[in-house]
């Protein structure tokens, strides 16, 4: 019995320090700055990228980036019930990134399907999270392509 703690103990302890970190804890693990961003296209989604661009700024990095967004918003009436009523919406969000000194293009597109709601207001607000959920998407996997380079 003494033995399989012993052993169950020391399986334990040499998994917890095998030496695993994070990749995103904080900004020293990231080899990268985004210095400037210039948007055009969709105003709401790009104060949702920039919200969350403003993060991956890196005083200490030599690695600087300088990038153009080009955004898209598109919100397309899928299907409507036998009255004429909309009742599914398709949302996409594509961006184009242009980083300047790798000049380098990388293309994001971001889906959902959203149902028609009754309340027009609550759709709204509904319909706001998603853009927000996308910029946050589309932030993350920029970085992700940025931390290859």
């Amino acid at each position: 019995m003494i033995k399989k703690n012993v052993i169950i103990l020391s399986i334990i302890f040499f998994l917890t320090n095998c030496g695993f970190s994070p990749i995103y804890l904080k900004n020293e693990n990231r080899n990268f700055s985004i210095e400037k961003v210039i948007y055009t296209g969709d105003r709401e989604l790009n104060n949702f990228l920039k919200s969350n661009l403003k993060n991956y700024k890196n005083e200490e990095s030599n690695n600087k980036f300088f990038i153009e967004v080009k955004s898209e918003y598109t919100k397309v009436v899928l299907s409507k019930n036998t009255a004429g009523e909309v009742s599914n919406y398709q949302l996409e969000a594509r961006v184009i990134f242009l980083i300047k000194p790798i000049n380098k293009e990388i293309s994001i597109t971001e889906k959902k399907i959203m149902d028609s709601m009754d309340d027009k207001f609550e759709e709204a607000r509904y319909e706001r999270t998603i853009k927000q959920n996308f910029a946050y998407s589309i932030s993350d996997k920029l970085s992700s392509e940025l931390i290859i380079n």
